[in-house]
């Protein structure tokens, strides 16, 4: 099953790769665009208008607003209480609309939500399969976990230290403190870890509280999906895994 409404194009995926150029100098420009293609993307799969959303690794609100002028009911959980404490250019975050707690231990009862979100935080978890578990846990049956996630072998698997991953996360890791003076801040083995495209859906497809609706790559045209089906390349072409599952 795909989603709804016609496919993302080319124009699409240009506008998210400038934007993208900004994360490091201007993150609030390439996140606000970000946000409101994410809501874009998960409002094809259910409607947003009075859904509540819970979205895990939220940060300081950059999905808040989007989510929000969508019609869903929003809360972020986000471990780092100094992410909760930043404000954004567009003002402050809405109090009570952030908790701050760990992903793989969510403080929400079972089937609390409509949707859980969860962007560009997979990678950051020592432990991602209970990570998973506890977005699915959450969702009501019939609920939506749309969780997208940069994989290891993608160009920028190691964020910063890209490309030099690619040779080893501790050597680029190491290779990054000698050239800048300071640790990366997604440190691999600490903050940062390998995940991959194949196991993802692998995991997904065999779980038998799923419904696999879409697994894309994230920032590329509808059609560029066809690189999922083809083992070894879709780990480096990918760049950015999109699943959208569905709880039975």
């Amino acid at each position: 099953m795909t989603a709804r409404g016609g496919a993302d194009g080319l124009a699409r995926s240009f506008r998210l790769l400038r934007a993208f150029g900004y994360e490091q100098s201007q993150p609030e420009k390439f996140y606000r665009c970000l946000a409101e293609d994410s809501v874009a993307q998960v409002s094809r799969y259910i409607g947003l208008r009075g859904a509540k959303v819970l979205d895990v690794g939220g940060g300081p609100g950059w999905f808040d607003d989007a989510f929000t002028k969508a019609g869903a009911i929003y809360c972020a959980v986000e471990p780092d209480r100094r992410e909760l404490g930043r404000r954004l250019p567009c003002g402050p975050v809405r109090a009570g609309a952030s908790v701050g707690a760990a992903g793989t231990a969510l403080p929400f009862a079972d089937a609390s939500f409509d949707v859980c979100f969860s962007s560009n935080v997979l990678e950051h978890v020592a432990t991602p399969w209970r990570f998973l578990e506890e977005l699915l846990r959450t969702v009501r049956t019939g609920g939506i976990v749309y969780c997208a996630f940069t994989n290891w072998y993608s160009p920028w698997g190691g964020h910063e230290t890209a490309p030099w991953h690619y040779l080893g996360g501790e050597r680029a890791a190491r290779r990054y403190e000698r050239h800048r003076g300071h640790p990366p801040k997604n440190r691999y083995g600490t903050t940062l870890f390998p995940v991959h495209v194949g196991k993802v859906l692998r995991w997904a497809r065999s779980h038998p509280d799923i419904d696999v609706v879409d697994a894309r790559p994230r920032y590329h045209p509808t059609w560029a999906r066809s690189i999922l089906a083809v083992p070894g390349v879709r780990e480096v072409a990918t760049w950015n895994l999109a699943t959208v599952l569905r709880r039975r």
